[in-house]
C-alpha cells in the first residue's frame, strides 16, 4: 500500500492545484462516512492509519498539533485540546484562536497554514475531547492571522464555506457541500459526547450501529434551554429519535418510555408493533455514570408537550 503523506512532492510525482482539490474532498467525505460509523469521533490509531483511494494517508500527525502531508501544498488539519501547551482559545465570536508553532511564525508548519489561508483552502479541525478521543469539524477555515500574538483565527462548520472558492475548486466544493457536508451533524462534538456516554447503543431499543444511531436534544436546540450537553442529550436509533422529535414517544421523568394513545392502539404491521409500541413503558437504557443521565427538568419540559 502506498503512503501519500511520504510521496515526494516534486516533479510528475507532483499534484496539481485540482487534483489536490479533489483528493482533499475525497477525504472529507471518506471521513465523514467513517464518522458515521464510529458514533462522530475517532481514535489515534485510526486517524494515523486512515486509508483513501488504497492508500493510506493519516489525517493527523503522530505527536504535533498541525498536519501537512507532502502531497499538498496547504494544511490538511489541526488538532485543538483544552490540554495542549500551546494553549488553543476560542473567543467571544465563536472563532478557534488557534496558536502558530514555535519558531519562525512565517515558516515551517505554519507556512502551509497561511497557504490555506490565503488560497480560501479548507481544513479539518478535530477537536481532541478526552485522551484517545477525536472529534472533527468539517469543513473548516483559516480566515485571518495575529502575527503580533502568534495566531491564525480558524472558523469551523458548513457556516464558515466562503461564499465563493478560486477555480478549479469552485465545482468540486460546491458538489462537497451541497451532498456531503449538508447532511452532517450541525453539533459534532455534541454527538460524540452522547455517543460516549451512551457506548453507542440506542437508549429506547438497545440497538448498537452508530451508522443508525442519533444525538437527539431533549429539549429542542432551537429552544434557548437546549443547551448542547450530554444531559440534555439522548442517543436514539434514527426510527426512535424521528418518533421523539414527532411526539409519538415521550419519556417521563422517570425514565420509562410512552407511546402516544392512538399510535398504540393503531392496528399495523410488525414495523409498528416491534420498533414503536412494543417499547411502550420500557425503562429507558441509562449511561454508565450518574453525571450524564438525561436532565430530569429537561425531560419534565419535553413530556409536558408529548402529553398535551
Amino acid at each position: 500500500m502506498k503512503d501519500l503523506s511520504c510521496r515526494r512532492h516534486t516533479g510528475s510525482m507532483a499534484l496539481d492545484s485540482y487534483e489536490q482539490a479533489r483528493l482533499r474532498l475525497a477525504i472529507f467525505a471518506e471521513l465523514e462516512l467513517m464518522m458515521d460509523s464510529r458514533g462522530g469521533y475517532a481514535s489515534h490509531k485510526e486517524l494515523i492509519d486512515f486509508e483513501i483511494e488504497g492508500n493510506r494517508l493519516g489525517l493527523i500527525d503522530y505527536s504535533r498539533g498541525i498536519r501537512n502531508p507532502k502531497v499538498f501544498d496547504s494544511t490538511l488539519s489541526v488538532v485543538t485540546d483544552a490540554k495542549s501547551p500551546y494553549k488553543d482559545t476560542v473567543g467571544d465570536d465563536g472563532l478557534l484562536q488557534y496558536s502558530m508553532r514555535k519558531g519562525d511564525p512565517i515558516g515551517g508548519d505554519n507556512r502551509k497554514l497561511r497557504v490555506a489561508m490565503e488560497t480560501r483552502t479548507p481544513i479539518i479541525l478535530f477537536e481532541k475531547l478526552e485522551p484517545n478521543v477525536y472529534v472533527p469539524s468539517i469543513p473548516a477555515f483559516v480566515i485571518e492571522e495575529n502575527l503580533a500574538e502568534r495566531y491564525f483565527l480558524i472558523a469551523a462548520g458548513e457556516t464558515a464555506w466562503p461564499g465563493s472558492l478560486a477555480a478549479p475548486e469552485d465545482e468540486i466544493a460546491k458538489r462537497y457541500v451541497e451532498k456531503v457536508v449538508k447532511r452532517r451533524v450541525h453539533q459534532p462534538v455534541f454527538r460524540a459526547r452522547v455517543m460516549i456516554a451512551y457506548e453507542r447503543t440506542c437508549a429506547v431499543c438497545r440497538l448498537a450501529h452508530p451508522e443508525l444511531l442519533d444525538a437527539a436534544h431533549i429539549v429542542p436546540d432551537s429552544d434557548e434551554r437546549g443547551v448542547a450537553r450530554v444531559t440534555n442529550g439522548l442517543a436514539l436509533c434514527k426510527i426512535h429519535h424521528a418518533a421523539f422529535d414527532q411526539n409519538l414517544i415521550g419519556i417521563s421523568p422517570d425514565y420509562v418510555v410512552h407511546v402516544n394513545g392512538e399510535l398504540l392502539r393503531e392496528a399495523g404491521g410488525a414495523m409498528l408493533k416491534h420498533a414503536i409500541q412494543d417499547m411502550h413503558k420500557v425503562e429507558l437504557s441509562l449511561p454508565a455514570f450518574a453525571e450524564n443521565y438525561p436532565s430530569r427538568d429537561a425531560l419534565d419540559v419535553r413530556f409536558s408537550a408529548f402529553t398535551r
